[in-house]
């Protein structure tokens, strides 16, 4: 779906490797390092990463990517506790 909107394969597929990638700028390092935080329970948002996060994003959009990465968590949690499969929307 993402290349569909103009991400180019080649960035998603570098994902993985995001903080090191010349892909990525640094307003989208910094704003994936925040979603792998906030996913993964064994890390914190730390105030340095939320310093950095602020340097490139208003209050408004913080508030924003921080809803959208709790919906899309919540959304996988709930289609794996129901059995629901993927939709296909991505293939390794």
């Amino acid at each position: 779906m993402s290349s569909k909107v103009g991400v180019p394969e080649e960035k998603i597929l570098a994902l993985n490797h995001h903080a090191t990638s010349p892909l990525f700028s640094e307003a989208e390092k910094v704003a994936l390092e925040y979603a792998d935080c906030i996913t993964l329970s064994d890390h914190e948002v730390s105030d340095e990463l939320f310093e950095r996060l602020s340097q490139h994003y208003n209050e408004d959009a913080i508030v924003e990517l921080t809803a959208i990465i709790a919906w899309e968590n919540a959304s996988s949690k709930f289609n794996r506790a129901l059995r629901i499969g993927s939709q296909g929307l991505w293939k390794r």
